[in-house]
Formats: structure tokens, C-alpha cells, sequence
């Protein structure tokens, strides 16, 4: 397939690149490397000496990362997930970087194209998998999830007000025939759908919340931000673009918690280093402006949150 097929506009480039960069020399990690837009500001920002590793579960993603490889011997692309980046930054002889990038949820490529299933604008299999190779397509978790779970996830997830009637007609609509196709998947959710809100697919947010469960996005988040403290040198650097509520809560509750430190009883005399504060926040969130959201709708959505490691 030709990577330049499906064409992907990078967000916020240039904020997060700026917010994540402090030291042209240093080591970086680009945990969602896509089509590289963050990773090749970034490096060209770096010092000879600098190094970037780029992590993605997306085989396509990979292709591109490699051929970026090729062109500059500062970069190396692994196919892991940024929840494994720790492990995996250690198999490669690196214990501590200056910045961390965090692009969340899916690129354009993989909405756009109608064979990664994550859509329900284009009819295809429905997969929705990050990485097509590992783990369990949309299909199949739809297919063997008891309507609890399937209930919890729609609500959870998705935030989704009619969370249970939409368990309640997949269960009786996988009994009837399998459901492989985006298209039936959101036939069946529609239908369930009993109040429509205004310029949205009544699927939309049943299609995301399986797609985060699919992908175990959350879990995901949750590891890599928690191994970023360890990671970062003293003054590093962590950049999050984060595209739905869930996303941003999480985020937002990571870096307060940072900053705030363990907690005390009232009344216990303390010293500030006996808190054990690890971040402080770094400037307010920072949103696409009019123009870019002009050139590219898909930005709307997006909050960048950044936070620096304190000193150990």
C-alpha cells in the first residue's frame, strides 16, 4: 500500500514539539509516531548528538518510521505500544530521557482507511485494531463480550446515555448473524438510538468507546504516564495531545497528582521534599486555534497538556 494513500496533518505540531523540547542534545520519545509530523520537527530541532525513539503499534506506521530510519541515524522506530516504552527504552541500553510526546487516538490513515474498521463513514471489516496482528478485532469483541461489559464499556467509554439498549441489541442482533462489517455495526447502534444528537452519527461514540477497549487505549495511557516519572531526567519534558474527555480527565488528574505530592494528615509538620512532588504543570492547556481547526476539522478536539519533571 502506498503510505501517502491516506494523508495524515499532524496537530498542534509545532506547540507540542516547542513544549516537549529542552535540550537539542538529549534523548526523546515520540510514543505515537503515526506519519513522523512531531518526530521530524522534533529532530530537526536536535543537536548531531540528539536521539529520538519513536514507538507505534501500526504496521503502516512502522514502514514509514523505518524509512525515516534510513534518513537520519539519530531516529529508531520500535512497533510496541507507548505503555511498554520503559521496557523497552532499557532493551536499548536508555534509562532516563528529556522528553516524552504523546499523540493520543487515531491517526487520519486509520480512519480514512475503510480496511482498519474504524470508521463508520466507509463500510469494511470491522477491526479497529491499532496493530491488525495482535489482540481481538472490534468484531470479535462484540462478538464474545456478555452485555454487562459491553454496557459498561458504551457508558464508560463512550459516555454513552443509552449504553444498555445498545448492549441489549447487539447481544440479540450478533444471535441472528455475525457481525463483521463497520456498516451493520452502526446500522445496529442507530437503530438502538433513540435520541440523535445534532451533526452526530448516532454511532459515534459507541464506535469510540469499542475502539478503546479494543486497544486498551486507557490502560495504556495510564502506564505510560505513570512510567514517564521515572523516565524523565530533572527538567524533562512531557507533551500530551489528548482528543476526547476521558483522555484529557486523565492527563489533567496525572499532573495535579504530580504536583500535589503524597498525601499528608492535617496538621503533620512537613518539608516541601518530604511531599515527593515529581511535575509541575507547564503553562495552561493549550488548544488548536480558528485556523488550523480551518485546515484541519479533525483538530478540534484537541487539548495539549505539559508538565516538567522536578528535580529528585
Amino acid at each position: 500500500m502506498n503510505l501517502n494513500e491516506f494523508l495524515h496533518t499532524t496537530v498542534l505540531l509545532q506547540e507540542t514539539v516547542d513544549g516537549c523540547l529542552n535540550d537539542p542534545a538529549g534523548v526523546y520519545v515520540d510514543g505515537t509516531f503515526g506519519r513522523g509530523g512531531h518526530s521530524r520537527l522534533l529532530l530537526s530541532k536536535l543537536a548531531p548528538e540528539g536521539r529520538l525513539i519513536g514507538f507505534d503499534k501500526d504496521p503502516l506506521a512502522i514502514n514509514s518510521g523505518k524509512e525515516l530510519e534510513q534518513e537520519d541515524p539519530r531516529f529508531r522506530i520500535v512497533q510496541s505500544s507507548f505503555a511498554d516504552m520503559k521496557a523497552e527504552l532499557t532493551a536499548l541500553g536508555i534509562n532516563k530521557v528529556n522528553g516524552i510526546l504523546l499523540d493520543l487516538g487515531v491517526s487520519s490513515p486509520q480512519l480514512d482507511d475503510a480496511e482498519r474498521g474504524f470508521s463508520f463513514m466507509k463500510d469494511g471489516p470491522l477491526d479497529m485494531r491499532m496493530n491488525p496482528d495482535a489482540g481481538l478485532s472490534a468484531s470479535e469483541w462484540v462478538m464474545t463480550t456478555a452485555e454487562g461489559e459491553i454496557a459498561r464499556v458504551l457508558k464508560e467509554y463512550g459516555e454513552e446515555r443509552f449504553a444498555k439498549r445498545m448492549a441489549r441489541a447487539l447481544i440479540i442482533a450478533r444471535q441472528e448473524e455475525p457481525i463483521t462489517r463497520t456498516k451493520q455495526l452502526a446500522e445496529i447502534i442507530k437503530v438502538a438510538n433513540p435520541a440523535w444528537e445534532k451533526h452526530k452519527h448516532p454511532a459515534t461514540r459507541a464506535f469510540q468507546a469499542i475502539r478503546i477497549a479494543v486497544n486498551n487505549e486507557l490502560g495504556d495511557l495510564e502506564n505510560a504516564l505513570a512510567d514517564s516519572v521515572d523516565l524523565l531526567l530533572p527538567g524533562g519534558r512531557l507533551a500530551v495531545i489528548s482528543f476526547h474527555s476521558l483522555e484529557d480527565r486523565m492527563v489533567k488528574r496525572f499532573i495535579r497528582a504530580q504536583e500535589k505530592g503524597r498525601d499528608i494528615p492535617a496538621g503533620v509538620p512537613v518539608t516541601d521534599d518530604m511531599l515527593g512532588r515529581t511535575m509541575v504543570k507547564v503553562g495552561k492547556a493549550i488548544m488548536p486555534g480558528d485556523d488550523e481547526i480551518q485546515r484541519n476539522a479533525r483538530a478540534r478536539s484537541a487539548v495539549l497538556r505539559v508538565a516538567e519533571r522536578l528535580p529528585q
